[in-house]
């Protein structure tokens, strides 16, 4: 089971946006993350009329490394470690290890 899914609200821990919240939007396959309004690059683009882009400067999210981010905790206000534990019914489940709430339930 993975600590860190689509949809959770993660905070940075390292780097020039430390201190930044943000979800993560998507995971990729070598360890990195694409979080909401977090590590944003600008690219210029040239104009695709076959495609029918537009040219400019697109600012748009860059991965950032699972180890430079962590679950944020709501309760806590503060980023939290998170471990796994299996439920009396068989479900496992994602847990803060700070005051073991649960993350989720499903």
């Amino acid at each position: 089971m993975q600590k860190i899914k689509k949809g959770d609200e993660v905070i940075v821990l390292a780097g020039r946006d430390k201190g930044k919240i943000g979800e993560v939007l998507q995971i990729l396959s070598d360890d990195r993350v694409l979080v909401n309004d977090v590590n944003l690059i600008k690219r210029h683009t040239k104009p695709n009329p076959n495609k029918g882009q537009q040219g400019g400067i697109i600012e748009k999210e860059s991965p950032i490394h699972l180890s430079n981010i962590a679950l944020y905790n709501p309760i806590t206000k503060k980023a939290d470690r998170i471990g796994v534990k299996t439920l009396e019914d068989g479900r496992r489940v994602r847990f803060y290890k700070s005051n073991g709430e649960v993350v989720d339930l499903g």
